[in-house]
């Protein structure tokens, strides 16, 4: 149970009015020990090596913008990539934990402010009997003989008390402030933003992981239509193929080995129509993944993939280290890790703790809520750390370790964008000029066939020479089919190598952190 302090209104009003300056001071005073953060330098090429002799969008679309699919001009693929953001539970799985990074920096954030807290109560008590007190008065003086006056006082005597049952009223508000001296705990709140920042940039890749996810196997599965529609009009030709060369073994003018070829050619491409079903399948399955639907609820309509890829802006390298958001989780990082030198960096130093208590006690309920039943207390406390075997200079050497780990993975970071977006520009560039070349052989086996034909029904060479013939015009149109569909998943992840038109602008800002949500 609380004391009752004798001090005055004035002595109180005084006290806490010096504890207030204290902290006031304290404030004023305080000073940050963490290093100051400043961004890693990078080696910046000025510009893509694999630029050169590729043909890229207009130079005043230097940026992607907004939704980047609809550079392909597919509403199908549109309406797949606006369910992404929605229900891809990746997406959700790191939006989650972005909110935990922001709740962090307001739990940091709370620690600059008192806390107070309110703690009522109602006590009954007993003392034991065994320890009970004794007192009492003396008893009277003896009286005096005949002619004289009595004698003198009785001496003290103990009479034992009764043992009784008391109650306790107590009504303590408890604050307590621990002063940021050395920006311990501004280093913490701080390294909590980047924390968060970083986790808002990671967000944004799995984001647009997500979507080139869907981008590619959109293709991939458009190119498979486009199999399709190639085997299904090869399978058309054969069997004209087979129906020309029954006619011609029924004339006498052919034999029936002939036929025999015709028709493993047919079964052959039929089995090759038909096996095409399982990679539309599969792809159609993991699009519905992506998009946070089951199979069951997919069905994307036959469409053959005719689009051709679209100019892509690409920028300078400068740009991407702001426009990748890998790279910007990274450098977030490699600042939370700075600010983390500052938090090990303040244990060298004492801390400050002011604590202020009052309230309101009494044994009777009436006087509870009575001006002489209030109590007070308040001051600082100062603790030092003088000896801790080498922790705090081992967490300091911990923390700067860390901190040159990140340089490292964010200059790692750094190349392996470098890498990515030169890899890219050189498929494109290779496939366009490989496309190209390939359309030619496209037209000159198709010419072959032709002349194969007419040769084989005037008699001059066997069946043999046709079907080399188709089977050629079906390998280079096959192979035709493939190169779009490559150039197409390059175009994508270009995209996705630039950073899908976000930048770090786009970072939560540490105002909003803090905001309610």
């Amino acid at each position: 149970m609380h004391t009752p302090h004798k001090l005055g209104a004035t002595h109180e009003f005084s006290f806490l009015l010096a504890s207030a300056v204290v902290a006031v001071l304290a404030l004023v005073a305080g000073c940050n020990v963490g290093p100051k953060y400043s961004r890693a330098p990078v080696d910046t090429p000025p510009a893509y090596k694999e630029l050169d002799g590729w043909k890229q969008a207009d130079p005043q679309d230097a940026a992607l913008k907004g939704d980047w699919w609809e550079l392909f001009g597919d509403q199908e693929l549109n309406d797949l990539e606006k369910q992404v953001n929605v229900s891809n539970q990746n997406v959700a799985a790191a939006q989650a934990a972005f909110l935990v990074a922001r709740a962090m920096v307001k739990e940091a954030r709370s620690q600059l402010f008192p806390t107070v807290t309110v703690g009522p109560q109602i006590t009954w008590q007993r003392p034991s009997a065994t320890l009970r007190n004794f007192s009492g008065s003396g008893g009277t003086g003896g009286t005096g003989g005949t002619g004289g006056t009595g004698g003198g006082t009785g001496g003290t005597g103990t009479t034992p008390t009764a043992t009784s049952t008391f109650a306790d009223y107590e009504l303590p508000f408890d604050a307590t402030y621990q002063v940021d001296l050395w920006g311990k705990i501004r280093n913490q709140v701080n390294a909590n933003i980047y924390a968060a920042q970083a986790s808002a940039a990671d967000l944004q890749n799995v984001r647009l992981t997500a979507q080139a996810e869907v981008a590619v196997d959109y293709f991939n599965l458009r190119s498979q239509d486009a199999q399709k529609q190639l085997l299904d009009e090869t399978v058309k030709a054969y069997q004209d193929s087979l129906d020309l060369t029954k006619a011609l073994f029924e004339t006498g003018i052919d034999n029936q080995e002939a036929v025999a070829q015709a028709e493993t050619q047919l079964d052959t491409a039929k089995a090759q129509d038909t096996n095409l079903g399982i990679l539309r399948a599969q792809y159609e399955h993991a699009i519905a993944m992506l998009i946070g639907k089951p199979p069951s609820e997919l069905s994307i309509p036959v469409k053959p993939l005719a689009t051709a890829p679209p100019k892509i802006p690409v920028g300078v390298p400068s740009a991407l280290l702001e426009r990748r958001p890998d790279i910007s989780a990274g450098e977030r990082s490699m600042a939370q890790a700075n600010a983390q030198i500052g938090v090990a960096r303040a244990a060298y130093f004492p801390s400050l703790t002011l604590s202020a208590s009052l309230g309101l006690e009494s044994s009777q309920i009436a006087k509870w809520f009575t001006w002489p039943s209030r109590f007070f207390s308040a001051g600082p406390a100062v603790s030092e750390t003088l000896y801790d075997g080498g922790l705090r200079r081992a967490t300091v050497r911990q923390y700067r370790a860390n901190y040159d780990e990140t340089i490292a993975n964010y200059r790692q970071d750094v190349l392996t964008a470098f890498q990515q977006v030169e890899d890219d520009l050189a498929s494109l560039r290779i496939l366009e000029q490989e496309y190209q070349e390939q359309d030619t052989a496209v037209k000159a086996a198709q010419n072959t066939l032709k002349i194969a034909t007419d040769r084989y029904k005037l008699g001059l060479d066997p069946y043999l020479n046709v079907i080399t013939a188709e089977t050629a015009l079906l390998s280079n149109q096959q192979t035709e089919v493939n190169l779009r569909m490559q150039q197409m998943q390059s175009s994508v992840q270009l995209i996705e190598a630039l950073g899908g038109g976000w930048d770090s602008n786009q970072l939560p800002t540490p105002a909003s952190m803090v905001a309610k949500p």
